[in-house]
């Protein structure tokens, strides 16, 4: 897949690309990253990409004809070099939350072209004539898309075949549907007691059913306790067991042993 990726800042890019297991997505081509940078197709000296907003107000905004030659020279590459059809996604708080199925949507796709947008957006004409699907990481606002096409990225580099060490790694991430959407449990590690804590004994048991009902209990308290909406998208879908619905009924009687 491609990701052709529209932004000003491209050298910020650089380090996440060579860092960190999902390097591997990037380095073997499974997943093809090019950058374009708008100021490259601005006119004059300055090479200008943005103005003052009409009708006044702080901030400016990204000019429409940078940005639209700059998509069209995209457009133009990725047809010359046979790369799949695209969407063109812009990162903007206005966007829809991004979240696992849409990560998994992505990691299956053909790529798509992100732009970055900077300052106080882009020229709505733009958006209105080229932008096919707006996405944001959640309810606050960045400097730029640059963290949040970086994410993005990440997430969908990591579910590519032989990025992870552990090609199962991924399914028992929270929210996956091989966790029937709900949060992941708690993780221990070596030493078995550190500085006062020991780990729970059933993990040191041996007895890998009662290991597996325990992590399956912690995952429903902790989504419980952290996000109750996505323990009733699990319970409308029909994911939780007769026995999920004791343990969490008791959890309620008895709140204590939400540990």
């Amino acid at each position: 897949m491609r990701f052709d990726v529209i932004t000003l800042f491209p050298e910020i890019f650089a380090p996440f690309l060579l860092s960190g297991v999902t390097r591997r997505a990037f380095e073997t081509g499974l997943v093809e990253v090019k950058f374009w940078n708008p100021r490259d197709f601005a006119d004059g000296n300055y090479r200008r990409v943005d103005d003052r907003p009409f009708g006044g107000g702080p901030g400016m905004v990204m000019l429409a004809e940078p940005l639209t030659r700059c998509l069209e020279s995209v457009r133009a590459d990725r047809a010359a070099c046979a790369a799949a059809a695209a969407p063109t996604i812009l990162f903007t708080p206005v966007g829809q939350a991004l979240n696992h199925a849409g990560v998994e949507r992505w990691s299956a796709s053909g790529g798509a072209v992100l732009i970055c947008g900077r300052y106080e957006g882009l020229d709505q004409r733009f958006i209105n004539t080229y932008v096919d699907d707006q996405i944001s990481l959640g309810d606050f606002v960045l400097s730029g898309g640059e963290i949040a096409a970086m994410a993005l990225l990440d997430a969908v580099a990591r579910l590519q075949p032989g990025v992870l060490n552990d090609a199962g790694s991924h399914q028992m991430d929270s929210f996956n549907p091989a966790l029937d959407g709900l949060l992941d449990c708690p993780h221990y590690t070596r030493p078995e007691a550190w500085r006062g804590q020991p780990v729970p004994p059933i993990l040191l048991s041996g007895n890998h059913v009662r290991i597996e009902r325990w992590r399956r209990e912690q995952r429903l308290a902790l989504t419980q306790r952290q996000r109750p909406e996505l323990l009733q998208q699990a319970r409308a879908a029909g994911h939780l067991s007769a026995g999920d619905e004791a343990f969490l009924a008791d959890l309620i009687e008895n709140p204590e042993q939400d540990a």
